[in-house]
């Protein structure tokens, strides 16, 4: 029967020892690598199985020395006798204190802390700088307040109606993209690990249940306001009325209403447009994608009327088409308070209406040259794939139609009293 090995190893030893496994008695052993690295290793068996579990160092600035070395193995040999794996136990208590921090760190991530990091991550992929303002204003106006501070693992259904309910039906829009963005920060919180089960900002199946559809909500609000809901606009007949009116007036904003009418644009399309869009001997202008609602590059064709206007405006001076007096763009605002000067109770967006109501009741252009003109997005997924060009041709024709039809004489005197009393003419794609 073999010797039982005990105390076998001296510190000399331990310094000196070669490559290979070195017993000390009682499952301590040295085990020193072609390196020449050297480690202590406890070998026990438990359950018919020998396994190995590492104590650490035995040589450099951490080293265990030879006698805790021993203390430690000591202590192993003891758990073993009582039934106890050391290596599932280190690997149980290293799995608590792991749980242990994570739960101290989730419980001290707020929600501002995830919404901001979220935001300052994703804002350079939004590309409309109004959207990007909205995501903090409507945060720091809406939900900070509420739910700021919290836990974002604590954020639960209540804590998303105290923000919701008090704006729904007075603020329907906001009220929902608030919920949206309140989803997506929770969305992105699951992602991270800082909280685990269902969203309570869900819509579906979950809110939808609690609010009141945001649709029905805001037709309620408009009826109460006497608002239909949409974009006003003027009736196509009354357009070249306008346009006469329009021509009378010296102002910037005068030709710049003008043009984006003729254009059929979006109003900040055009307010944004720089000079190095145009061409001028192609009597083209191409809008680049990241000023386009579907981020895609959209070519304008220019009609007569439509480069006479510019060729005015290129005396304004400026990088953009039409410069402010004390900015460098237009607004929104300066053009909504031309019409409200001119007593015409309509939305510059509006305009966009009165050209597709002509050219469905006065025109026979196929609808997707229609669709096209004003940028619209091709709703069927297998026509958008199959659809590559963009039927500028046809286009140019529709907008040059477009063009004659606001130029139409009026006989009244062209002033916007004399809207409504003029006949339309129909025109044809041929």
């Amino acid at each position: 029967m073999p010797r039982k090995v005990t105390n076998a190893l001296t510190p000399l030893s331990v310094k000196n020892a070669k490559s290979g496994r070195h017993a000390d008695g009682g499952g301590l052993y040295l085990l020193v690598k072609a390196t020449g690295a050297r480690s202590w290793v406890f070998r026990f068996m438990l359950n018919g199985k020998a396994r190995d579990v590492g104590l650490g160092a035995a040589a450099g600035p951490d080293a265990l020395s030879l006698a805790k070395a021993r203390v430690e193995a000591a202590k192993l040999r003891l758990k073993v006798q009582s039934g106890i794996d050391p290596i599932e136990e280190r690997d149980r208590e290293e799995a608590e204190k792991l749980a242990a921090a994570q739960a101290a760190l989730i419980a001290g991530t707020t929600f501002k802390e995830v919404a901001e990091a979220h935001i300052d991550a994703n804002e350079e992929s939004w590309r409309n700088p109004k959207h990007r303002q909205q995501w903090r204003t409507t945060m720091a106006d809406y939900v900070y307040p509420k739910i700021g501070e919290l836990s974002v693992a604590d954020v639960d259904t209540p804590h998303v109606l105290s923000i919701l309910e008090p704006i729904w039906r007075e603020k329907p829009e906001t009220a929902s993209r608030v919920r949206g963005r309140i989803e997506t920060i929770l969305d992105a919180a699951k992602a991270r690990g800082y909280r685990k089960g269902e969203n309570p900002a869900r819509w579906r199946g979950h809110l939808a249940q609690i609010l009141p559809d945001v649709s029905k909500t805001k037709e309620a609000r408009n009826r109460k306001l006497g608002r239909d809901g949409h974009h006003k606009a003027l009736p196509y007949d009354d357009v070249p009325a306008f346009i006469a009116a329009l021509r009378k007036r010296e102002a910037v904003t005068a030709m710049a209403l003008e043009f984006i009418i003729l254009t059929a644009v979006r109003t900040s399309e055009a307010l944004k447009a720089t000079w190095d869009e145009i061409d001028f001997d192609k009597a083209v202008w191409t809008v680049p994608p990241d000023r386009m609602k579907a981020s895609k590059e959209h070519r304008v064709p220019l009609s007569p009327r439509a480069l006479e206007l510019l060729k005015t405006a290129q005396g304004l001076g400026g990088k953009h088409l039409f410069p402010a007096p004390r900015a460098a763009t237009l607004s929104d605002m300066s053009l909504l308070m031309l019409l409200k000067r001119m007593k015409v109770d309509v939305t510059t967006h509006g305009f966009r209406s009165s050209i597709r109501d002509w050219l469905a009741e006065r025109t026979n252009f196929p609808h997707e040259v229609c669709e096209m003109t004003l940028s619209h997005t091709i709703s069927n997924k297998v026509e958008a794939a199959y659809r590559r060009g963009d039927l500028f041709a046809k286009r140019r024709k529709l907008m040059e139609a477009w063009a004659d039809f606001c130029n139409e004489p009026v006989k009244t005197g062209g002033n916007v009293s004399a809207i409504g009393q003029h006949k339309a003419r129909k025109w044809s794609a041929n």
